[in-house]
């Protein structure tokens, strides 16, 4: 058991002796006695005892009750006044210093001690007391509700900082107003205002909570999702003295909540999309099987018939049939072949070395028998020793022809095609550029939309061979599938297509 220690304040020597012995009988601890205002000040400030004994007059210029004061400012101890005076006046400044106990001399041994250990008591009591206040509020502050408080009568008592964030209003300037005022708040959808939640609460006695659409109405205007409820504060015989108010703000979580339901929502449009695609996929490709399968009767048929007709007017009519069904069945491969592309990004790509020497003489062999035809001459450029390529032979073998036929259609008759091709090491990658030349002039309007689908030009297919329009679409994606880059450019009577390829680049798997 701890022993208390006392420090007593007498100016009379034999009454201090005196007051010395009893507290040592009754088994405290004199620690020192002070003669004066001063001493009791530094014997208090240098030993902190437990509680002093103070009378009230003094010799000097400071008495018992400014000696006191100037004790409480640095410590929390008790403070008991021993005095023969018991005027109005003394009693006044005496209440200031907030003591713990006032005996008037003279007084009996077990009044002492009773009043000793009523102080002592007490002084525990009120320490406990406000070391749980300032944990209670602590608690209050740095908690990431809001947090009011109210009377019965309704009027604000306390609010902690994240109330004031939330409502605009510091706690100073709330308390005592009407929580109505303080804490306004309405329909989130009508703005329809609502009835204080701690109004209920009073009333019932009940725990509340708010709807859920309900916005708090800031000082300056602005309108905050929160999520609240409301509960009645009781005192030690049940009956309600109060509410307390918790509320969150619920911006951030609403907008996690609509961040989400966008999410699902785009998922939902895409797992749709992808549906339409797949759907898209099985009619193309059923719509392939359909439309070239009978194409391809119609194909052979006209064949043997042309085999059993060797000349007269149904052999010319059998002709313009089998240059339509070859123009039905390119269109229709065409539009299978750009599908594919533009759908899955890539044909199935196979990396080889090619060696272009040899590879474009045999792609241009086909076109001879057209060129001469139309009167159109052709000029290969090869370099000696041309480097290979590490590319798709398939890919590169359709843009070429594909490349070629266009220049073809827009050659006019005695024109000229020059196929060219140059190899630049001096750059890292080295290059391969394959550059397309033929007579003719594209308008400089034309040009940005010579690779968009189904587009031609106009009055400049001099054969009349007509065409579908995909083809250059189809080489444009063919290029980007080769990682290269396909240029064309029209001037001084040439239209110019450029090709530049590096060796394709294959990922590790």
């Amino acid at each position: 058991m701890k022993i208390t220690k006392i420090v007593i304040v007498e100016d009379e020597a034999i009454v201090a002796k005196d007051l010395r012995n009893r507290l040592q009988k009754f088994g405290y601890i004199v620690s020192a006695m002070a003669a004066s205002g001063q001493e009791a000040i530094n014997k208090s400030l240098e030993l902190c005892p437990d509680l002093v004994l103070m009378d009230i007059r003094l010799k000097g210029e400071i008495d018992g009750i400014q000696a006191a004061n100037e004790i409480h400012k640095h410590l929390d101890i008790p403070i008991i006044y021993l005095t023969a005076y018991a005027d109005n006046k003394t009693l006044e400044r005496a209440k200031i210093t907030e003591p713990f106990g006032y005996l008037l001399k003279p007084f009996k041994e077990r009044e002492l001690q009773i009043n000793i250990e009523i102080a002592l008591t007490k002084h525990k009591l009120e320490k406990q007391l406000k070391t749980h206040q300032k944990w209670v509020s602590t608690l209050l502050k740095s908690i990431s509700d809001g947090v009011i408080s109210s009377d019965f009568e309704e009027l604000v008592t306390f609010m902690n900082p994240v109330a004031e964030t939330l409502t605009g209003w510091k706690q100073e300037e709330a308390c005592g107003r009407n929580l109505s005022e303080v804490f306004k708040i309405a329909n989130g959808e009508t703005h329809e205002l609502l009835e204080s939640p701690i109004t209920k609460v009073l009333q019932d006695g009940n725990i509340i909570s708010l709807p859920a659409e309900t916005v708090l109405i800031s000082k300056n205007g602005a309108e905050i999702p929160i999520h609240d409820s409301a509960a009645p504060i009781r005192d030690d015989q049940d009956r309600i003295t109060g509410a307390v108010l918790i509320f969150r703000d619920m911006t951030e979580r609403k907008q996690v909540m609509e961040a989400r339901k966008k999410q699902s929502e785009q998922e939902q449009l895409v797992a749709q999309l992808a549906e339409i695609n797949q759907l898209k996929n099985e009619f193309l490709n059923l719509l392939s099987h359909q439309l070239r399968s009978p194409l391809s009767n119609m194909k052979m048929m006209i064949q043997m018939l042309q085999l059993s007709i060797r000349s007269g007017e149904n052999h010319r009519y059998l002709k313009m049939l089998s240059g339509e069904c070859d123009r039905e069945m390119a269109l229709i491969n065409d539009l299978l072949d750009l599908q594919r592309l533009e759908a899955d990004g890539c044909f199935l790509i196979t990396p080889d070395v090619l060696l272009l020497e040899q590879l474009i003489p045999w792609i241009i062999a086909p076109f001879q028998v057209r060129l001469q035809e139309h009167q159109q001459t052709l000029q290969l450029n090869l370099p000696s020793n041309l480097p290979s390529l590490l590319s798709d032979g398939t890919s590169l073998e359709r843009i070429l022809a594909e490349l070629l036929n266009n220049a073809c259609k827009y050659t006019p008759p005695g024109g000229e095609i020059i196929l060219s091709v140059a190899h630049n090491s001096s750059e890292i990658p080295p290059k391969t550029i394959i550059t397309m030349r033929n007579s003719g002039e594209i308008p400089t309007a034309e040009l940005t939309r010579i690779f968009d689908k189904f587009y031609r030009l106009p009055n400049a297919d001099f054969w009349n061979q007509g065409g579908t329009g995909l083809g250059l679409s189809i080489v444009q994606k063919l290029v980007e599938q080769l990682q290269g880059i396909i240029q064309v450019e029209s001037s001084e009577g040439w239209i110019i297509f450029r090709l530049i390829l590096t060796d394709l680049v294959v990922p590790s798997s």
